[in-house]
């Protein structure tokens, strides 16, 4: 038989085209695979910046509402003065303590709106307008006279419920990030908040200059309708930001682009987000344990912040005037540690587990702040004098315990606070991050509510545990009880500590495939090298 060599040629080239086929067709799909692992089959480039640019406008909403909170707490109890002169203490308490009120009572409600409507644009941009308005009422209540106490806890309720939502900020945020991206993204929104916190009280200083105006006409009679002072600038400040806001929520802006449910449904193979979701169960023993956690974490952070003048006072014999310059600086100080624990997560969390650190950095450094807190000095703390209890010293007659508890050194004092400084950011960052990957990627509006609630029971009940028991038991009892709530507060996460992880996929379901014939052709296979067994 003779065979001719165009033949052999073509057929051997015949077989290289295959392998060659065969080569390009394995490398398509490893690289659909490594697309598939960086995220690239998730989104765009493009819509990869639209996601972070609606996660900035996030940042900026935590920012402002955190300032709005904070601008007002220096010049309140001034401004109601002048308003209502005579005011008490009590009204001050009640018109601070309005703010923290509303938002715990909004918080859950805004929640569960922005999981119904499945968008938190219009929750925002609701909240946000209410907020403009609670502003504009706080910077005009002079038109109120003489019913400004009344309507100043209006505002300040107002403003507590527009507040709310940072609850719908959270769950947008944990919706709209990757896992690998939540711990950057949350604390990010913690370093926003944080940066609010200190640069509303700023702001209020810097309009210190425009001074407190002319003083009001009597009730009845005319009053100018729009007025700036050092008062109501914090009012006015709040309301253009508020708008600001507003506008950054438009669609123009903020696109929401919910990516976590993506990622689940590429990694489970659902063919739908929805299947995937329902296929995903968030445990509920380590979410409720979480929510403990925080309100332990926040009410520590709290207290401490609410009793530094008046304990400093009664410690170190400081005189008000030293205790607002001294703890004024040491706050700015406390702070910048802040924002700096707050950029080395995102590095931490590469080199020790999350929940290794939330445990051993955030709530063993706050027990310690409380530890340290505990008077162990050699002997008891200065006795103001009877008639010069306002100039410093612990006063012994409204509070008998000052006669035989041990005084607080300085040392101990910095200690605590420089622990409470570290370990507070990395808590709550943490805490919040683990939160959002135990719910996983369903919507989160009604839980994020419920973790916001959390912080707001514990700022509302940080000033009632100090009247109630430090007036009345003094540091000792009260360190105490914090640090043993914290130290608890860590047993229960030990407990739940391998829970603390986002709730498992299902199993994929098994792909039948056919039985192969027995009697296929060797031959056929397409890996073979080209010209074997030529």
């Amino acid at each position: 038989m003779i065979i001719n060599s165009t033949d052999v040629t073509r057929g051997r080239l015949w077989k290289n085209m295959e392998w060659l086929k065969s080569l390009v067709g394995r490398k398509e799909r490893a690289e659909g695979a490594t697309a598939l692992d960086t995220g690239d089959a998730l989104e765009s480039a493009q819509e990869r910046r639209e996601r972070w640019r609606s996660v900035y406008v996030i940042y900026f909403t935590m920012f402002q509402m955190s300032l709005g909170f904070s601008i007002v707490l220096t010049g309140v109890w001034p401004y109601l003065d002048k308003l209502q002169p005579g005011s008490s203490k009590e009204a001050l308490g009640l018109a601070v303590g309005a703010s923290p009120l509303g938002q715990l009572a909004a918080s859950p409600l805004l929640g569960l709106w922005a999981n119904r409507a499945g968008s938190a644009r219009a929750p925002m941009l609701a909240t946000l307008a209410l907020f403009v308005l609670a502003s504009t009422l706080y910077a005009q209540l002079h038109l109120t006279r003489p019913h400004a106490h009344h309507w100043m806890l209006a505002a300040r309720a107002l403003v507590g419920i527009s507040s709310a939502n940072v609850a719908v900020a959270r769950s947008y945020l944990s919706a709209a990030t990757r896992e690998s991206e939540r711990t950057r993204a949350v604390a990010g929104a913690s370093l926003a908040q944080v940066l609010g916190f200190v640069v509303g009280p700023a702001m209020q200083a810097a309009a210190a200059p425009l001074g407190p105006g002319e003083p009001y006409p009597p009730p009845g009679s005319y009053a100018q309708p729009l007025r700036l002072d050092m008062y109501t600038a914090a009012g006015w400040i709040n309301a253009v930001l508020g708008l600001i806001n507003f506008i950054l929520f438009m669609p123009f802006c903020f696109k929401e682009k919910k990516i976590a449910a993506r990622e689940a449904m590429l990694a489970q193979g659902k063919e739908t987000e929805k299947e995937a979701l329902k296929a995903i169960k968030p445990d509920y023993v380590s979410s409720w344990t979480l929510v403990a956690a925080f309100f332990v974490l926040v009410f520590n952070f709290v207290l401490l912040e609410t009793l530094a003048t008046s304990l400093t006072m009664d410690q170190f014999a400081w005189s008000k005037k030293q205790a607002l310059e001294y703890m004024g600086a040491l706050m700015s100080a406390g702070a910048l540690v802040a924002c700096a624990v707050f950029a080395l997560i995102g590095p931490l969390t590469k080199i020790f587990e999350e929940r290794a650190l939330l445990l051993w950095g955030g709530f063993l450094l706050t027990g310690m702040a409380s530890v340290f807190c505990i008077p162990w000095g050699p002997g008891p703390p200065p006795l103001a004098p009877e008639s010069l209890e306002a100039s410093g010293g612990c006063p012994q007659s409204s509070q008998p315990w000052c006669a035989t508890s041990r005084g607080l050194t300085l040392t101990q004092f910095l200690l605590g606070y420089t622990c409470v400084s570290i370990g507070y950011p990395l808590g709550v960052t943490l805490i919040q991050t683990i939160f959002s990957k135990v719910l996983g990627p369903r919507p989160q509006g009604v839980w994020m509510g419920v973790l916001t609630g959390a912080g707001c029971v514990s700022r509302a009940l940080g000033p009632v545990f100090v009247s109630a028991v430090y007036a009345r038991r003094g540091p000792d009892a009260t360190f105490a009880s914090t640090a043993a709530l914290t130290f608890a507060a860590l047993a229960a996460l030990r407990l739940v500590y391998a829970r603390l992880r986002p709730p498992p996929a299902p199993a994929a379901p098994r792909e039948l495939r056919p039985f192969a014939a027995p009697d296929a052709a060797p031959d056929a296979a397409p890996d073979a090298a080209p010209g074997a067994g030529a």
